[in-house]
């Protein structure tokens, strides 16, 4: 429908009415549409709304200028072909080297044959014509789009000095040299550089069939014929190439997906049982550690102690328990903020062992200083599973625990006698899982491990954390 625009008005002395915007002396118009919406249109500017036929142009221009205008002769070297294809992974090593190289050797059979159309065309300009028909397929290989240039450059010029004018614009050598530099040109580009060469070409083919008129035969329609069939099915091949790595791009998403889910899935099974199991069993010797006391009739103060420090260690590896069944079941889990254990809490670890029964004994030499977290969670854990150890593989004997300080790192030493042959407890078997995360943690760490039976049937765990220096500029 037609717009009217709508112009404020003014009051007696010049200036605008109340509630309209612009310039003195210039009014700003607003256009009324058949919407709600309003557009403002400065007066003078010439600034006119662009129907979509010339927004589509203009696009078109500009990707026919992107396409075969800017960096026209870009050099783009062809790469050599890859060889784990089904039929080239199976050639002995040295003719798998020469695979590599088919693209080339197509590209330069068919310049062998452009360069015999040539010289079966034409007799005494064969030297003149042949450079001009077979340079631009070989140009192919290194500046594309410029082989496409040259050979629209060369096809006019093979056309009026060749002898044969039956065949025109394209003489038999030129016509063989066009189809094959659209051809290889269409492949490594995209389709819709494809689309402005076959349209270049038309484009040439009219005006020259119009301008020399009906005196000369033309194979203008059989170039267009088969040019548009070969870019065709280069532009087929190409967007089959894209589905396909579009495809195996979702699939390879699609897998890691199905992996991390399984995963999860792993996780969670393995968290649910770790709660039916050890979490329960946990539970049950804390209850009946605290209970334990109150069944006895003046139970002695020592096991009254004992009992209470079981129900702590209990309750202790239950919250131990939760904080790593949180992590297990699920992957976007955070940690409570909990202060982690260092080495200065190991006192309290050897206070605990002992009321356990081990006796322990800790000897530190060299400079006592604060380390990375890292290292001293770690050095921290190593400790109580080497004493956890002693515990159960060796109970009643005695250990000796050692930490030394050195210039570029934290050493430890956790040694434990023989078990005593009078000894009432029994040793515990274990499935040696306790060393394996030792071992973990110090190869995390990029540290060193030993741990073996000592001569006199002890045990000896040592352990080796380096710690970087600062730098200067730090101190």
């Amino acid at each position: 429908m037609p717009v009217d625009p709508v112009v404020p008005e003014r009051d007696a002395e010049g200036p605008l009415s109340k509630g309209t915007t612009g310039t003195r002396g210039a009014p700003t118009v607003l256009y009324v549409t058949e919407t709600t919406h309003l557009q403002t249109t400065p007066p003078g500017d010439g600034a006119k709304p662009r129907s979509p036929e010339y927004r589509l142009a203009v696009d078109a221009l500009r990707g026919l200028r992107q396409d075969l205008i800017d960096d026209a002769f870009a050099y783009r070297l062809l790469p050599r072909m890859r060889v784990d294809g089904p039929l080239t992974r199976r050639l002995p090593g040295r003719l798998r080297e020469y695979a590599a190289w088919t693209p080339h050797a197509l590209i330069a059979v068919t310049a062998l044959f452009t360069l015999l159309l040539t010289s079966v065309d034409t007799d005494a300009e064969v030297l003149l014509i042949a450079p001009l028909t077979v340079l631009p397929v070989l140009l192919t290989m290194v500046r594309p789009v410029g082989a496409f240039w040259l050979s629209m450059a060369a096809t006019p010029v093979v056309g009026v000095i060749g002898s044969s004018w039956g065949d025109w614009p394209w003489q038999d050598g030129s016509f063989a040299c066009h189809l094959s530099v659209l051809t290889v040109v269409a492949i490594r580009t995209r389709p819709r550089t494809a689309a402005w060469m076959w349209v270049l070409t038309a484009a040439y083919a009219l005006v020259v069939d119009a301008g020399f008129g009906p005196g000369y035969g033309t194979n203008s329609a059989p170039m267009l014929i088969f040019s548009a069939m070969i870019l065709l099915c280069v532009t087929v091949w190409h967007i089959r190439r894209d589905a396909a790595q579009e495809v195996t791009a979702q699939q390879t998403v699609t897998a890691h997906e199905r992996s991390r889910r399984t995963l999860l899935e792993e996780r969670t099974t393995i968290a649910r049982e770790l709660h039916d199991v050890v979490a329960h069993h946990m539970s049950v010797v804390a209850i009946q550690a605290e209970a334990a006391p109150y069944r006895v009739e003046n139970p002695p103060p020592e096991l009254e102690k004992a009992f209470a420090t079981i129900r702590e260690n209990a309750v202790a590896a239950l919250t131990e328990l939760r904080r790593v069944l949180g992590v297990v079941r699920a992957e976007d889990y955070e940690a409570p903020d909990a202060p982690q254990p260092t080495l200065a809490d190991l006192d309290g670890l050897l206070a605990n062992v002992r009321e356990a029964g081990l006796s322990v004994e800790k000897v530190v030499t060299g400079a006592v200083r604060e380390l990375p977290q890292g290292v001293e969670l770690s050095a921290y854990r190593i400790v109580q599973e080497a004493l956890s150890n002693s515990l159960r593989h060796a109970p009643g004997a005695s250990a000796r625990v050692e930490i030394g300080y050195v210039l570029g790192g934290l050493g430890l030493r956790i040694v434990n006698g023989p078990p005593p042959n009078l000894s009432l407890i029994k040793p515990s078997p274990g499935a040696g899982h306790g060393i394996t995360g030792m071992r973990e943690r110090v190869t995390m760490l990029n540290g060193e491990m030993t741990a073996g039976r000592t001569d006199d049937g002890g045990y000896e765990v040592a352990v080796f954390l380096p710690v970087a220096l600062p730098d200067e500029d730090d101190v």
